[in-house]
């Protein structure tokens, strides 16, 4: 036989996109439509549906950047349509291949109810299943012409990323107003051959099944008469029915579809619009829930329901329905789809906390899952968070876009660094965004790399980020691939439903242990410093004002602001989101970012003095407190001492050659005439910190202009080319320290160098103000230290990476996250560098010629990144870190903790204020002291073992205490199993394995405010 397979696929495609899929509706007559622009920001649905519209028509051109329209579309069904369905088709000016990214539309009925959402891929509002004929329609469309930034030719610099600067040209352009007959046969028709046309092509070429497809193909497009297509569909579908009908092969691998829509809480657009994005989506989920009852949906992220609770109450009202009749289904049991590598300990932990409460209280659904399709890698702390929280499975995506290595595992176990495992699975679908084409489910099937152990995986399908979420032709495309011959077998799930299938099948997974690093999207440890200060500021802030409300709750019945914690820990938690933490969105939402930490310092700091009033009491006496976990200031943890000691600095002295030497005879510093420090001696330990004739506290600046993704990446080769800032300005001492000055390009630093009485802390405050474009800031240390790994904190403890880079594994973490420290040791000596504010950093060996061994390691200060804003990182900005020789893993914990804003004096009485706890081993830190969050009065106590080895500690509370219970991050009581606690006398012997995490729970005895 003569082979006329591509004759055939070539003719199915032309047929398909010129014939067939246009007979969807034969018939149509247009409508009328009339605009109203409303002024400003986005405006209440009354407001909206009230204003007086002006007629606009096909072909006028509306839509400002940001702007908001409300488009009104009325008609009249002719009568000849009677029995017909008919929908209205509404184009705004889609492209479709923007799904997402462009302008979007909810529709309204008269009466306030919203329909659907309008986008790309979703233009079309059913009006009758079976048409009177002669009834009227009227619609109403909140229509949002958010510009697009994200374009055909990526990553240009634009200034569509502010409201302010974007203009009011109208961006889009009306292409279609129409009613029309619905063919849901020729609309079938388009379905089965789409599925069969794309499963054909993934099929070998010489396999018996393709040709059999191609058969039935041929024979369904000669049974269409191209001049008539709506009355032969019927006599084609037939033509395809045996074809359609045959069952899959039993080995064929298992897809479980979850209907899903990926939207980023904010990127290229601004948290106001997301709420917009997640209305417009759910509505169109809700829908096409009522239509296909096989179909289940699932969301992310409390804080987008939240969002439509608070401003689409009648979107939500839907949504509860969904969910309580088991179709729509939170998932994942976090506020925000968050980044995982920078969030602090808590913050971390309180993702969970407020996510699967909120589940709760409005569901009563309890979440096994984490689910983080989207996230920038996941740091190695994750897994117990994740256990404690109460979860047990994860779900992520993005691994699969790394640059170098391949991960090995779809499904394995995920081992943190406390040993905890979670059952995890990496879709091999390879994309969070599955629209059911053919190309996709035979990758998925090709792609898994369990095949043989497992058989089963997961295809997240929608369009997400306001493309609508899941359509009515994937769900079609889907009920074909149930059980179809040469495909794998797709079938609706849940996200538990499908993990707990997976977890029963395979029994024993492969481990990966340690952090899960994406190879890509390095730079977001660094891009928009500010949004990272504030966060970081933040999270200390809220740790501050529980501690220290707690304390003031029991020692003076201070009222403990329940409310304000919970709303301000939402609040940042939400900046925490993927795309705003790591730097990543629009000016505008880092504009509103700096807005929003900088109310919430405020209010924090309101609440913080407050307490600390209350337990300084009346005087003129100046009391410090001290909220680090250790004593320090000669105060203790979480206590104030009356008078104590001030916070004093050594004053500078001249250096022989030129500079400055700062020594307070624990630790002498060496600051030559460039400002550089050429030497740091550990005095006692007669130890040189830094490496020979390579200076440290060098700012050292790169190009940087990454091959894709500016705001996201930093490719390696921007290390190719390096200038040392070595030229100063100005050298002088201060009484406190030494000053230096420098200027380059068009930026300016000024950098202070200061030591205190008695400490191994050498502290480097700096001072930026940064006009650069395209450039990278780095801070380097050459540090004269053999080490082939070192620490870095994480969430509840530290990972340890490689200094070298013997494979492709470890060459790829060319840039990395710490969070207050990194550690270098050799046996029996070590060296910290602590950072207030900054995650990113990199590290480096070289042996010299004298055979030491030189470590840098360099500090990530500033980017100039020009996409999606050309004005990252723009002016002023402070940083703190600090040196500190002959420190030991426990010593680089506690200097982490020991920031300035941790001591705050106040004037006050007489007495000191005792701690609420007071733990005797300096491995167990207190990471949070609060009260509950049921108001009951019972006092929290989660601790976690930082050192990474076994820790023996003593819990005394300073306050009566009825009992105790071991806790989830929920403060829910657990079993002590993994536990080891026992109670002695008034307090408690509390034993803990390498960062082992562990909430207690307090009930508080009448009276025990003494």
């Amino acid at each position: 036989m003569h082979d006329n397979r591509s004759l055939v696929e070539h003719r199915l495609k032309r047929v398909l996109e010129e014939r067939i899929t246009p007979a969807i509706y034969p018939e149509s007559v247009p409508l009328t439509g009339s605009i109203w622009v409303a002024p400003g920001e986005p405006v209440p649905v009354a407001e909206g549906l009230a204003a007086p519209r002006e007629p606009v028509a096909v072909g006028d051109r509306w839509g400002a950047p940001w702007g908001t329209s409300w488009l009104t579309v009325a008609g009249t069904v002719p009568a000849e349509w009677a029995g017909k369905t008919v929908e209205a088709i509404i184009d705004l000016g889609f492209d479709k291949n923007m799904p997402g990214f462009q302008c979007e539309g909810l529709v309204y009925r008269p009466d306030g109810s919203p329909v659907k959402g309008l986008n790309p891929r979703n233009q079309w509002v059913r009006v009758a299943d079976r048409a009177a004929g002669g009834e009227d329609v009227l619609l109403h469309v909140e229509a949002a012409s958010n510009p697009v930034i994200l374009d055909y030719h990526p990553f240009l610099p634009t200034l569509l990323g502010e409201k302010e600067t974007a203009g009011d040209e109208p961006q889009y352009r009306l292409e279609k107003l129409e009613l029309a007959v619905f063919d849901e046969t020729v609309w079938n028709l388009v379905a089965d051959l789409e599925v069969l046309g794309e499963l054909m092509a993934e099929l070998p070429e010489d396999s018996a099944r393709r040709y059999e497809i191609v058969r039935a193909v041929e024979r369904a497009l000669d049974a269409v008469d191209l001049q008539n297509v709506n009355a032969t569909a019927a006599a084609a579908r037939e033509r395809l029915a045996e074809v359609l009908a045959k069952p899959a092969v039993p080995s064929a691998h298992q897809i479980s579809a979850v209907g899903h829509a990926h939207i980023d809480s904010a990127w290229l657009w601004p948290l106001r619009e997301t709420v917009r994005k997640v209305a417009r989506t759910t509505a169109n989920m809700t829908n096409l829930l009522d239509s296909e009852p096989e179909f289940i949906y699932t969301m992310s992220q409390a804080a987008q329901y939240d969002f439509i609770k608070t401003h689409r109450p009648e979107v939500y009202e839907k949504v509860k329905k969904a969910v309580a009749d088991g179709r729509f289904v939170p998932a994942g049991g976090m506020w925000v789809e968050s980044d995982t590598n920078m969030p602090g300990s808590e913050a971390m932990a309180r993702q969970f906390v407020h996510g699967k409460r909120f589940f709760l209280d409005e569901f009563g659904v309890e979440n096994d899952e984490a689910w983080l399709p989207d996230t920038f890698g996941f740091a190695g702390g994750l897994p117990q968070i994740i256990k404690a929280a109460g979860s047990k499975w994860l779900l992520t995506q993005k691994i699969s876009w790394s640059q170098v290595n391949k991960f090995p595992h779809h499904t394995f176990l995920w081992e943190g660094i406390d040993g905890t495992r979670i059952f995890t699975h990496f879709p091999p679908i390879d994309t969070y965004n599955c629209s059911m084409k053919g190309s996709e489910i035979a990758h998925a099937a090709r792609n898994f790399k369990d095949k043989g152990r497992a058989s089963v995986s997961l295809a997240p399908t929608g369009w997400g980020d306001g493309g609508g979420g899941t359509t009515r032709e994937m769900v079609a495309k889907a009920r074909r691939m149930k059980d179809l011959e040469g495909s794998a077998k797709v079938a609706w799930e849940k996200p538990a439903d499908f993990f707990a299938k997976a977890e029963a099948e395979y029994k024993n997974p492969p481990v990966w242990v340690g952090e899960l690093y994406l190879e890509l999207h390095r730079a977001t440890l660094t891009s928009q410093a500010g949004t990272k200060q504030g966060n970081r500021r933040s999270e200390q802030l809220l740790r501050e004002a529980e501690l220290w409300a707690a304390t003031a709750a029991v020692r003076n019945a201070f009222e403990y602001p329940y409310a304000a914690l919970d709303r301000i820990w939402k609040t940042v938690l939400l900046h925490q989101f993927h795309d705003i933490l790591p730097g990543s969105s629009i000016a505008w939402v880092h504009r509103e970012a700096e807005k929003t930490y900088a109310a919430v310092a405020d209010e924090l700091d309101k609440v913080i003095r407050d307490a600390l009033a209350a337990l300084a009491g009346e005087g003129d006496r100046e009391v410090v407190f001290n909220s680090a976990p250790h004593g320090r200031w000669a105060t203790p943890a979480g206590g104030a001492r009356i008078a104590a000691e001030p916070d004093a600095r050594v004053a500078p002295t001249a250096r022989e050659g030129g500079g400055f030497v700062l020594d307070n005879g624990v630790v002498r510093a060496e600051i030559d005439g460039r400002g550089l420090l050429v030497s740091v001696v550990d005095i006692e330990n007669g130890r040189e910190t830094v490496a020979p004739g390579s200076p440290a506290n060098l700012l050292q600046i790169h190009p940087d202009f990454p091959n894709m993704w500016d705001a996201w990446d930093v490719d390696e080769f921007y290390r190719n080319t390096v200038t040392d800032l070595t030229e100063v300005d100005e050298l002088k001492a201060l009484s406190g320290g030494v000053q230096v000055s420098r200027s380059f390009g068009a930026s300016r630093v000024v950098q202070q160098l200061s030591l205190a009485p008695g400490s191994r802390r050498l502290d480097i405050s700096t001072e930026v103000d940064w006009h650069e474009t395209e450039k990278f800031l780095k801070l380097a240390f050459p540090l004269d230290v053999h080490a082939d790994r070192y620490a870095s904190e994480t969430q509840f403890g530290h990972i340890f990476r490689p200094t070298h880079t013997n494979t492709s594994w470890e060459a790829a973490k060319f840039e990395a996250c710490n969070h207050k420290f990194v550690h270098f040791e050799e046996p029996g000596w070590g060296v910290a560098l602590v950072s207030a504010s900054t995650y990113g950093h990199d590290v480096t060996r070289t042996v010299r010629a004298d055979g030491g061994t030189t470590t840098t390691a360099r500090i990530s200060l500033l980017r100039a990144p020009r996409f999606p804003d050309p004005e990252t990182d723009q002016g002023k900005h402070y940083f703190h870190h600090s040196l500190v020789p002959g420190a030991s893993i426990g010593d680089a914990v506690r200097e982490g903790y020991a920031l300035p804003t941790n001591r705050r004096a106040v004037e006050g009485g007489e007495r000191d204020v005792t701690p609420l706890f007071t733990i005797d081993d300096d491995a167990v830190v207190a990471s949070a002291i609060k009260l509950a969050d049921d108001r009951s009065g019972d006092v929290i106590l989660r601790v976690y073992e930082s050192h990474g080895g076994r820790a023996s500690a003593r819990v005394t509370p300073g306050f009566g205490f009825s009992g105790f219970e071991i806790c989830d991050l929920l403060e829910r009581p657990i079993t002590r199993e993994g536990v080891s606690v026992a109670t002695d006398n008034d307090g408690l012997r509390l034993d803990l394995r390498p960062f082992q995490l562990v909430t207690l729970r307090f009930a508080r005895t009448t009276g025990s405010e003494a």
